[in-house]
Parts: C-alpha cells; sequence; structure tokens
C-alpha cells in the first residue's frame, strides 16, 4: 500500500514542475532552469501482461538545452526489485520519447538515500552495457531551512527540505520555519504546501507538530489539514463541555437526595474526564441513599 510521504516525495514536483532545476543545483548538477513542464502518462505498461509505473513523469523544457524526461522515484526504504526496474523505467522512456531521461529519487533517510545512490549496472563484469545513475534528494543533502527569509525565497523547495527532514531531530525548527514563511502567502499557495507537507510527514510524531503550528500559527487558512483541525478541536470542546455539564449535575443530584458530598467525593467527580462513567453515576445517584451506592465498583 502507497504510504502518505510516498506520494508527498513525488506529488510536490506534479504541483510544483519547477522545482526540479532548485533541486539539481542542491545536487551539484547543472541543468538549465525549465521553461515549461508538462506532466506525462506515468503507466509503463507494455502490451503483454507486466505492469510497470514511475510514480511521476515530467517532459521538462529548457532554453539552452531542448526537452527532457524527469522521472521521479519516492523510495521509502530499500527495494532491489525497484532498483533492478530503473533501468527498464529509463530505456522504455528513451525509445518510447526519443528524448534524454532523468531519474531523481526522493528519500527520507540515510541508508535508502545511500541505497538508492549506488549506479545500476546491467552486463558482465568485464564489460557493464548499461550503467544507470540516478539523482538522489534526500537527508543527507536536502538544506536544513530555519530561516524564515530563506524559506519565503522558495517555498517548494522548502516542502519538500522539510518532508525529507521528517526524521531530523530539528524537525520542530524546520516546521516552525515554513509555517512562519506562509503566514503572509496567499491561500492558494499556502494550502497545497500546508496539505503536502502533512502527507509527507505520515504518521511520524513530526505530523502532530505540523498539525499543532497550522492550528495555531495558520489558523485563518482553510485547508483541508486546518479544517480537520478545526473540527477535531470543535468536537473535543463539546465533548468537554458534556463531561463538564455531567459532572455539574451529579452533584447537584447528590446534594437533592440528601448525599453527602465530601471534598474526596467532589474531587473524584472533578478529576474525571469519562463521559459513560459519568453518566453510569448518575443513573445510579438518582435512586441512591448513600455515597457507596453510586460510586460502587460491582
Amino acid at each position: 500500500m502507497v504510504s502518505s510521504p510516498h506520494e508527498a516525495m513525488h506529488s510536490i514536483f506534479q504541483e510544483y514542475p519547477g522545482l526540479f532545476s532548485r533541486v539539481s543545483e542542491v545536487l551539484g548538477v547543472d541543468i538549465p532552469p525549465p521553461t515549461s513542464a508538462v506532466a506525462l502518462p506515468t503507466d509503463l505498461t507494455e502490451a503483454r501482461p507486466v505492469e510497470r509505473r514511475v510514480d511521476t513523469l515530467l517532459r521538462i523544457e529548457t532554453e539552452r538545452e531542448g526537452a527532457f524526461l524527469l522521472a521521479i522515484e519516492a523510495q521509502g526504504k530499500k527495494d532491489p526489485r525497484k532498483s533492478a526496474s530503473w533501468p527498464y523505467y529509463v530505456s522504455y522512456l528513451h525509445n518510447r520519447y526519443g528524448l534524454p531521461v532523468l531519474l531523481l529519487v526522493v528519500c527520507q533517510d540515510h541508508a535508502t538515500a545511500e541505497w538508492a545512490a549506488r549506479p545500476v549496472s546491467i552486463g558482465i563484469r568485464r564489460w557493464q552495457t548499461l550503467t544507470l545513475s540516478p539523482l538522489v534528494a534526500g537527508p543527507h543533502n536536502m538544506p536544513v531551512i530555519t530561516d524564515v527569509a530563506e524559506a519565503r525565497k522558495d517555498l517548494a523547495l522548502a516542502t519538500l527540505a522539510a518532508i525529507t527532514h521528517a526524521d531530523n531531530p530539528d524537525v520542530g525548527a524546520i516546521l516552525k520555519t515554513l509555517s512562519a514563511a506562509l503566514r503572509d502567502a496567499p491561500e492558494t499557495i499556502a494550502n497545497p504546501i500546508v496539505e503536502l507537507t502533512a502527507q509527507g510527514l505520515g504518521n511520524r510524531s513530526a505530523a502532530q507538530q505540523w498539525r499543532n503550528l497550522v492550528a495555531v500559527d495558520l489558523s485563518f487558512y482553510k485547508s483541508f489539514m486546518s479544517e480537520e483541525i478545526r473540527a477535531e478541536g470543535r468536537a473535543e470542546g463539546r465533548a468537554e463541555g458534556l463531561v463538564k455539564g455531567q459532572a455539574e449535575g451529579l452533584l447537584l443530584i447528590l446534594e437533592a437526595r440528601g448525599i453527602a458530598v465530601t471534598d474526596e467525593i467532589r474531587e473524584k467527580i472533578g478529576n474525571c474526564d469519562d463521559s459513560r462513567l459519568l453518566l453510569q453515576w448518575l443513573n445510579r445517584a438518582a435512586t441512591a441513599t448513600t455515597a457507596d451506592d453510586v460510586f460502587t465498583d460491582k
């Protein structure tokens, strides 16, 4: 099953096709900036029953060097089957479109990035017929952006950098920088970044940090995630109100029935946040004659 981080690591290039020119600079590869970029079908299946799909495929146009294809793979772990299929992807795309092909692999951990960067060779020891050398973006080479002005200059790159550094001990500072950079951005720009970042962090602890930042720093945005956070907050508020009302009602019933409410009982009721248990006590209090009748464990 495809994970959310997997989707975000390549989907961000669909949302921001020009991002690759900045990523290539980070990777130390001199690739001219695009004049245009078009998403192409990702299905590489042939007529025979063998299905192969690349995660994202872009046709990049440049002013000086013409067009090339950029195949992007999001890799969450080492997978020899995937690396074995990459030469096929490149050969198939070159044959189908007649254009140069680059393969970019995006990772979120150092071990996977190191594995993905190894050349894939096909041939014999004395002569390699084909050698594939992927470009790899990951926590080993993507910038750690903790300066708001730097993040604001290139929000797409800052987002990808935050996703690739999801396991960085300083990810809180990275995410805080990104959220601060988004405060003055229009919703049409901020909303996709809010969602992509949440998707890219997956179920890591950093995901909750991002949710908290969105709820506080970016509370005026109406993205799917921010609305979800607000809905959760409203639900929590209703639940807290219900518990408080049940506790107050229980105290009133106990007093009305002449059952002494000691400090211990008052504290017991006040510390209870279980609505079901409070309802059970309320039902018992309606007919109880002593406190034991209400709070018995039986």
